[in-house]
């Protein structure tokens, strides 16, 4: 059967699926969304392969920032979540129409949240470089970094939200193919930018600013004209006060985003409050060491990447089989996607233990940053299994709408065990210390989100709201 075929199952329910259906739906759904997730990561790979031959210095100079543009990146991420969930479970109620209401509020809704983060970003670029304690000498050029990468943000967030609403209408191939066009225009744009105009880091930002403009345009295009669910011309437009009240945001659809975003906002925010402690922790130990952890956390990136895109289907399946209300699914897809993304994210690892050298040397030329690469990425290596449960389990919650108890977990184990030991054994281990921290919080927190999933208080939880929700 097809994977539409297969949805029609989830929210029809005219039989059960048998473990066959259920593993090729989450197989169909997963790959695209790894694929794209997969070419992100090589996006950004790449990127800091041209910088790391610029030299060390322009490594660290976005080095510094990056734990900060992740924190603007997820509010952008958790407020279009918000939206999106709420489009899986009016499409697993067969209720298309508001559906395709809620995309229209929560385009006009994101572009004000992002124009607000880009005036936030803007007044603290001044000053960020010197809050997180680096060396004088890469203040201004991590300052004009930041401060190029904020304008992007209403860019991104149009893109995550329109993403997002196609991912959990069950289109996952178009919002991945166009996830793949957007690095590639990401890689054309910072070489034209970094090397043949000569710009550096500033050349870098620009070129991803470009590259989220073009994506944006294309994304909308699709959404708003072609896709067989969302697209506005299933509804009569006819420019009247009605027709144009659509676009503006409800009460309702926005309690419901604070209540299934707020969360993950939150968490979002003090997670990487924790990465920016840590961040803080790493400079002084110099820019060999802040070099070391950019390129590592960026190679790591393509071993838990595929995680992210077994969960974002997870997040699909499970949200659709909520809006369809049926808990047995969504326990199912749960487990299932689970044990798929911790397969695939324990042979990534085997692989970037094996090779971590070699993938050190594709981004740097410093030998004393890949001999320190290798060293931490051979560390997490451990770890990428217990990752993936975590990763997948989120997606199911969120997917549910069950966010709030995942997101403490999330803030609990980074804040309690990775930040406390990290404090502990940078003292005597340096950045080592840092990701043996990593590697342990990670794995404890695999293991928590094992036992909450196990529980059945989420599912029951979930239907219950999604059932109050419909009723609006």
């Amino acid at each position: 059967m097809s994977k539409d075929e297969l949805l029609l199952l989830v929210r029809k329910g005219a039989r059960s699926m048998s473990w066959q259906e259920k593993l090729r739906l989450t197989v169909l759904l997963s790959l695209p969304a790894i694929l794209a997730q997969i070419s992100s990561v090589a996006m950004q790979i790449i990127d800091a392969s041209m910088l790391g031959h610029l030299g060390t210095y322009e490594s660290a100079t976005v080095g510094l920032v990056s734990t900060t543009i992740w924190l603007f990146g997820g509010l952008c991420s958790a407020f279009a979540t918000g939206f999106a969930v709420q489009v899986a479970h009016r499409v697993g109620a067969e209720e298309l129409d508001t559906a395709r209401n809620i995309v229209r509020q929560g385009i006009v809704s994101c572009i004000l949240f992002g124009m607000l983060l880009m005036i936030i970003g803007l007044s603290l670029a001044p000053f960020l470089p010197r809050w997180l304690g680096a060396d004088r000498v890469i203040w201004h050029g991590a300052s004009e970094y930041f401060s190029i990468v904020a304008l992007a943000l209403p860019f991104l967030i149009i893109n995550m939200l329109a993403a997002a609403s196609l991912r959990c209408a069950g289109n996952i191939k178009v919002p991945s193919l166009l996830n793949v066009f957007m690095c590639i225009f990401d890689v054309l744009f910072n070489y034209i930018f970094i090397f043949v105009l000569d710009m550096g880091t500033k050349g870098a930002a620009l070129g991803t600013l470009v590259a989220y403009l073009i994506t944006m345009f294309l994304i909308l295009y699709y959404l708003i004209f072609r896709d067989e669910r969302l697209r506005f011309s299933r509804d009569r437009f006819t420019g009247s006060a009605s027709s144009l009240l659509a676009y503006v945001p409800r009460s309702e659809t926005l309690r419901n985003v604070f209540r299934i975003g707020s969360p993950i906002g939150l968490e979002r925010g003090v997670m990487c409050g924790a990465q920016i402690a840590i961040t803080s922790i790493i400079a002084p130990l110099g820019t060999v060491a802040i070099a070391a952890n950019t390129f590592g956390i960026n190679i790591e990136s393509l071993c838990y990447m595929p995680g992210y895109g077994v969960a974002e289907a997870t997040t699909t399946l499970v949200g659709q089989s909520a809006g369809a209300r049926r808990k047995d699914l969504m326990r199912s897809f749960a487990w299932m996607a689970m044990g798929l993304g911790m397969s695939v994210m324990a042979l990534m690892g085997v692989l970037m233990a094996v090779f971590a050298p070699e993938m050190m040397s594709v981004v740097t030329n410093d030998h004393e940053v890949i001999r320190l690469g290798t060293d931490i990425l051979r560390i997490e290596a451990w770890a990428e299994p217990m990752f993936a449960a975590s990763i997948v389990a989120y997606g199911a919650f969120v997917g549910s709408g069950n966010t709030l108890v995942p997101s403490l977990l999330n803030l609990g184990s980074i804040w309690i065990v990775r930040l406390s030991l990290a404090t502990i054994l940078v003292k005597t281990m340096g950045l080592r210390g840092v990701w043996i921290a990593m590697c342990i919080e990670l794995c404890w927190r695999g293991l928590v989100f094992i036992v909450r999933l196990y529980g059945r208080s989420w599912s029951q939880e979930s239907i219950s709201e999604v059932k109050e929700e419909l009723k609006k």
